[in-house]
């Protein structure tokens, strides 16, 4: 079995690990060059669909450098060209000449063999004149996919002519659809230069490297795409794992989120199963002001395979939702005269017939003190594993939360703004390790929203999870969030922090989908629902 999260690398922890395990051998780099070329390909094919849906991919840009990446970078073109008969390519060697190394002029005759008259190369002036070269021979032209194979990890600062004017002409070019950076954005390293290559996707084959998720790259990164290429199936214990070391002296295990994570999902279910095998979540929000949010909690709870879901609402909202969405029980609680959760529901949830393996509470519930007061006495008085989000992200509620004792996770949705809200202070200014030691202090776990990803934790391990993207960008998507890992926390589904992890990379993963299939513009988020079926290969044939 693939292991479902794979160590987070520095640059040159990840030159080594590489060298160790091809050992220079050409054979061995070249089965790896042309995996993650051809990985790189599909990948960018499939992210182009976002942009352009279906439609033809007419031109490519390539920047060659003399390093592997160049090879990458050829060989992605080539497997793009494979697939669109009338694609054109035009190749720049920046360093003016093809490159020496013998696997990436293999690259090169094999896409000259492939393309024949439809590629050309270009070998770039050696001198301060490379934008406006640059600016002469392509800037007429629209470019859908440009694909950066400069620099690689051995980069160091500064950027020199004619590199910096290459990447300053491609980061300004209003005419490029789709920048692709192949391993890390040219300029991005342990170090990194003041204006790297600015990439739209990052496509990091064989390793995930540590710069990629500092918060200065964010802007030169774009979304980020790793592609199993192998380097660690065989590798027993990963050797080279990163370690950050905070003020509190503590050594945090740094690990990428990969798709295997899902294959739990969708594995056969017993026979002999009934609904209660597969967990009971109560859903307490909504308000008149707000009734959506705990509405579309429920639906995406309702999708995440729990068994039941029990939603505690104003009384006022319960026969709209219950035919709406008349799979979940709605259970109508009194209002306070604004419309929101009064406290004398407080025995309604208590005493409820039905005792729950989790609960969601937040999604629409407002900022009402009595409402606040209530949920703060249903935490009191119900032990199981809690989530809280959005208007559930106070200081009261995550304490009383977090010191109820019972042996039941608490798991955190906050976007920056709530993290702030609950911490005391901005993700910003404390970083990482800012909300490592929130964690550690409260004993909860954490799923800090991005963007560009997102950052799961209970202080003693951080996972990055890459997928999604500003499709999210939009009212309710953590409402969707919110339900789907409740109903995966009442199923009782592992490791809390695994668990975290699950749901945020499914979550992401219909939202990618949604927009290959869709566009990012023109949809709404219960769209997500739709795509949340997490079976391999699924997405390809929508």
């Amino acid at each position: 079995m693939k292991k479902v999260m794979h160590p987070v690398l520095s640059c040159a922890e990840a030159m080594e690990w590489e060298k160790s395990l091809l050992a220079g051998e050409e054979k061995k780099e070249w089965r790896a060059m042309s995996s993650a070329g051809r990985k790189i390909g599909r990948a960018v094919l499939e992210d182009w669909r976002e942009t352009r849906g279906q439609g033809t991919v007419a031109n490519i840009l390539v920047f060659a450098g003399k390093g592997h990446n160049a090879g990458d970078a050829l060989i992605a073109a080539e497997e793009i060209l494979r697939r669109h008969d009338s694609l054109r390519v035009a190749v720049v060697f920046v360093t003016g000449e093809i490159p020496n190394r013998p696997l990436v002029r293999r690259a090169w005759r094999n896409l000259q063999h492939a393309a024949r008259e439809r590629v050309e190369a270009s070998a770039l002036p050696a001198d301060d004149s490379a934008g406006d070269w640059l600016e002469a021979k392509f800037g007429g032209i629209e470019w859908d996919v440009c694909i950066d194979g400069i620099l690689g990890m051995q980069f160091r600062p500064p950027l020199r002519a004619p590199l910096d004017g290459v990447i300053g002409w491609v980061n300004r070019h209003p005419g490029i659809v789709l920048r692709a950076a192949v391993d890390l954005p040219s300029g991005i390293g342990d170090e990194s230069a003041e204006e790297p290559f600015r990439a739209d996707f990052t496509y990091m084959p064989g390793t995930v490297k540590r710069p990629v998720f500092l918060p200065d790259s964010a802007q030169w990164t774009g979304r980020l795409r790793y592609l199993d290429i192998g380097f660690f199936e065989q590798s027993g214990d990963l050797v080279a794992t990163a370690s950050g070391s905070g003020e509190s002296g503590a050594d945090i295990e740094r690990k990428f989120v990969c798709p295997e994570i899902l294959q739990s999902l969708f594995r056969l279910r017993a026979p002999l199963q009934h609904k209660k095998n597969y967990g009971h979540l109560f859903l307490l929000g909504g308000s008149r002001s707000m009734p959506g949010a705990v509405l579309m909690s429920v639906m995406a709870a309702l999708r995440s395979g729990v068994g039941l879901v029990t939603g505690f609402v104003p009384e006022s909202l319960v026969s709209a939702f219950a035919a709406r969405v008349p799979e979940a029980m709605w259970v109508p609680l009194p209002e306070t005269p604004e419309g929101g959760l009064s406290l004398n529901g407080l025995d309604h949830v208590l005493d409820h017939r039905f005792r729950p393996d989790a609960l969601v509470l937040g999604p629409g519930m407002g900022t009402a003190s009595e409402t606040h007061s209530l949920a703060g006495g249903i935490l009191a008085g119900i032990a199981c594993p809690v989530l809280l989000d959005a208007d559930g992200l106070t200081v009261d509620l995550v304490d009383a939360a977090a010191a109820r004792q019972v042996e039941a996770p608490v798991l955190l949705t906050p976007h920056p703004g709530e993290f702030a809200r609950v911490s005391g202070g901005t993700f910003a200014e404390n970083g990482e390790e800012g909300l490592l030691e929130f964690c550690r202090e409260k004993g909860v776990v954490a799923a800090l929203k991005g963007p560009p990803f997102t950052r799961v934790t209970d202080g003693k391990v951080l996972l990055y999870c890459t997928t999604g993207g500003p499709v999210l960008a939009r009212g309710g998507s953590g409402d969707v969030l919110s339900g789907l890992l409740g109903g995966l926390l009442a199923q009782g589904a592992g490791d809390p922090v695994e668990v975290a992890a699950t749901g945020v990379f499914w979550h992401g993963a219909a939202a990618d989908a949604l927009a290959r299939a869709r566009g990012s513009t023109a949809v709404t988020v219960t769209g997500l629902l739709e795509f949340l079926d997490p079976r391999p290969g699924v997405e390809n044939r929508r």
